[in-house]
C-alpha cells in the first residue's frame, strides 16, 4: 500500500468514526477502575502470510500493531508489538484479557488488556489495564500466496488507560 493511500484511508477513518463510539460492553468495562489517560491511535495492523500452527493453507495472521498516539491533535507517543505503549518517559506492556467484536462487526475487536510490565514514571505510572475501543478498520481479508509476506492495514482506535481505584 502506498503511503499516500494509507494517509487517505486514515483520514477517512478519522472523519467517519472520530473519537466517539458506542457504550463499552461489560466484559471489557473498567469496573472498579479510574481513567488515567485516553489517547487516539492512527496506524496499521501488520499481518503476515503463513500457515496455521496446525498446518494447512496459508492465511493472513496478525503479527503486530504500529501506531502514533494523539491527544488534542498532538503526537504524544507510540504503540507497537508487545503490545507496548510509550508516552513521554512511560512504557507499559500488556496482554489481552477480554475481547468483544466491534459494534459493526467489520472492524478489529474492542479489547481489555492487563498490564504485565508497569511504567516506572510518567503519565502511565500506576496504569493496570488498557481498553481499546472505537476501532475503525484494521481487518485484512483475502487470500495470501507467499509465506513471509507482510501486509499493513490502516486502523484507528481509542486507548483508555486505567488504574485500580
Amino acid at each position: 500500500m502506498s503511503l499516500l493511500r494509507a494517509i487517505a484511508i486514515i483520514a477517512w477513518i478519522t472523519a467517519t468514526y472520530g473519537a466517539s463510539g458506542a457504550e463499552v460492553p461489560d466484559s471489557i468495562a473498567g469496573k472498579g477502575e479510574t481513567v488515567v489517560l485516553q489517547v487516539h491511535a492512527e496506524g496499521a495492523q501488520i499481518y503476515e502470510c503463513k500457515a496455521a500452527q496446525s498446518g494447512g493453507d496459508l492465511s493472513w495472521q496478525f503479527r503486530e500493531p504500529v501506531a502514533a498516539l494523539f491527544q488534542q491533535g498532538k503526537t504524544v507517543g507510540v504503540h507497537y508489538a508487545g503490545p507496548t505503549w510509550e508516552i513521554e518517559d512511560s512504557l507499559i506492556i500488556a496482554k489481552v484479557s477480554a475481547s468483544v467484536p466491534s459494534p459493526n462487526g467489520k472492524d478489529i475487536p474492542w479489547l481489555k488488556l492487563q498490564v504485565t510490565t508497569e511504567a516506572e514514571a510518567g503519565p502511565l505510572l500506576d496504569v493496570t489495564a488498557v481498553q481499546r475501543i472505537n476501532t475503525a478498520g484494521g481487518v485484512l481479508e483475502g487470500a495470501c500466496e507467499k509465506a513471509g509476506e507482510l501486509r499493513p492495514t490502516a486502523y484507528g482506535a481509542d486507548y483508555v488507560f486505567l488504574r485500580k481505584e
